[in-house]
C-alpha cells in the first residue's frame, strides 16, 4: 500500500471541519472553558468543535510533512481565525505524552475571506509555489469544484469530514496523479 500524499491538503471550514456556519451560527466573542479539548464556546455558550475524526486527520498530515491550508469563503474571517486559535487539538495517540496543540498551528496557509475558491487557491499557489496538481481540497459545497479547472483535486464532503471521506479524497488524488515509474538504464 502506498502512503503517497499530495504536497498540500486544504480544507473548507464550515460544514467540512465543524458543523456550523461561523458567520451565521456564532456570536462573538469566543472563549474556551478551561483547557477543554476540541471545544470553543461563543457568547451564548454554543459549542464550536471539529468533527470527531478531524484531529487525527490533521495529525496524520502533519506527520507526513504535508502543507495544510484552510480555504474558507466566510464573511466572518476574524471569528473563524479566533475559533482556530482557541480550539485545542488533543495529542495524537503516538504522542499522548505531549499536550494539546492549538488548531491554528496545524495550518500553514489561511485563506479565509469572502469570494471565489479560485482566488483562495491562486493565493495559496502564489504563496507556496506548490503546483495545483499537488493539491487536494475537501469542501462540502459542490459549486467549489470550480477549483478543478486549476488542476486541484476536490473531494466533496457529506456530513462532515471523517476518515472515510479523507481516504476517498486521497485515493482520487492518487488516481489522477499516478507515480511515474523511472527505469534504470
Amino acid at each position: 500500500m502506498t502512503t503517497r500524499y499530495p504536497k498540500l491538503v486544504a480544507f473548507d471550514l464550515d460544514y467540512t471541519l465543524w458543523d456550523l456556519w461561523i458567520d451565521t451560527h456564532v456570536t462573538g466573542p469566543l472563549h474556551r472553558d478551561k483547557n477543554n479539548l476540541n471545544e470553543v464556546l461563543d457568547r451564548r455558550n454554543e459549542v464550536i468543535a471539529f468533527y470527531k475524526d478531524v484531529p487525527q486527520i490533521l495529525h496524520r498530515l502533519k506527520a507526513a510533512g504535508v502543507t495544510i491550508a484552510a480555504a474558507s469563503r466566510t464573511s466572518a474571517p476574524r471569528l473563524a481565525r479566533q475559533a482556530l486559535s482557541l480550539l485545542l487539538v488533543p495529542p495524537s495517540a503516538s504522542h499522548s505524552e505531549e499536550g494539546p496543540t492549538k488548531a491554528i498551528e496545524f495550518f500553514d496557509q489561511l485563506e479565509i475571506y469572502p469570494g471565489s475558491k479560485l482566488t483562495h487557491f491562486r493565493k495559496i499557489h502564489e504563496k507556496t509555489g506548490i503546483p495545483y496538481n499537488e493539491m487536494l481540497f475537501f469542501d462540502d459545497e459542490h459549486r467549489n469544484k470550480e477549483v478543478e479547472q486549476l488542476g486541484v483535486t476536490m473531494c466533496l464532503v457529506r456530513n462532515g469530514m471523517d476518515n472515510q471521506t479523507f481516504e476517498k479524497g486521497i485515493t482520487e488524488w492518487r488516481k489522477r496523479n499516478p507515480v511515474e515509474a523511472v527505469e534504470d538504464i
